[in-house]
């Protein structure tokens, strides 16, 4: 018998990218199956240039549990154990380099490692159903990983309580917190998502790459840096023909191609 991928890609013809987590079963924990998997697309899309965005979602009732816990505690040493955290730490990391934007579609529940693959997009929109928590510490286990990402979107009491209470909270609050752009009804969703990638793919693929990585690197910066690191992300986008001519049409009172 031909064990199910756990992981589904599809794309259209626009370039857009739908990575679809399929292990239902298991609300989409991450196994290393399912990580090794995300870390070999991950690397072919990047390297593909009618690639315009990725889209990450769940298959069944939920977008991801976070770590499986049965993998996890069936390793047979610290050392094994220390790999499969850098190598869910390595898949995030390649999401962030990604020269496209990510968008999360969250539905069901999104914990522990699912809320640090949320927070690690650079987009997310929910189902108001949803819900988020890092859960970890219920069980004896601090969400050391995903309070990276946490910490980069979400202010820092308001992660620290999610961090230290392992409570959940639901997509309305998860907006308010800003662990995700949106909250919409259940029913809308795929509607919200869609707009949101008719938007994107409407802009230069080059400038979304060469913006992305520039944001993502002076966010660690001080802002001296920070500023010199955007001045020479502005130079190299200005050099590319797409914001020649856009900027040429706009002086011209033309509309951009």
């Amino acid at each position: 018998m031909t064990e199910t991928p756990p992981l589904l890609l599809t794309r259209d013809a626009r370039g857009a990218v739908r990575l679809t987590l399929n292990r239902p079963d298991a609300l989409n924990a991450l196994s290393e199956a399912l990580l090794d998997a995300l870390q070999d697309t991950i690397g072919a899309i990047g390297a593909d240039e009618a690639a315009r965005l990725v889209i990450i979602e769940g298959a069944g009732r939920a977008f991801c549990a976070g770590h499986d816990l049965r993998e996890m505690m069936a390793l047979p040493d610290p050392a094994a154990q220390r790999a499969l955290f850098a190598k869910c730490s390595r898949v995030m990391l390649s999401l962030q380099h990604l020269p496209v934007p990510v968008i999360a579609r969250v539905h069901g529940i999104a914990t522990a490692a699912g809320c640090q693959l949320v927070a690690t997009c650079d987009l997310a929109i929910a189902a108001e159903s949803a819900r988020f928590a890092v859960s970890g510490v219920n069980l004896g286990l601090f969400c050391a990983t995903p309070s990276v990402a946490l910490a980069r979107n979400v202010p820092r009491k308001a992660v620290l309580e999610m961090l230290f209470t392992g409570g959940m909270i639901g997509a309305r609050e998860a907006e308010r917190r800003f662990l995700i752009n949106r909250a919409v009804p259940d029913g809308e969703l795929d509607d919200a998502v869609e707009h949101l990638v008719t938007n994107i793919l409407a802009k230069p693929r080059a400038a979304l790459a060469i913006g992305k990585a520039q944001f993502y690197r002076q966010t660690e910066q001080g802002v001296e840096a920070a500023y010199a690191t955007a001045s020479e992300a502005m130079a190299c986008n200005l050099a590319e023909p797409s914001a020649r001519q856009g900027i040429g049409a706009f002086i011209g009172r033309n509309k951009p191609r």
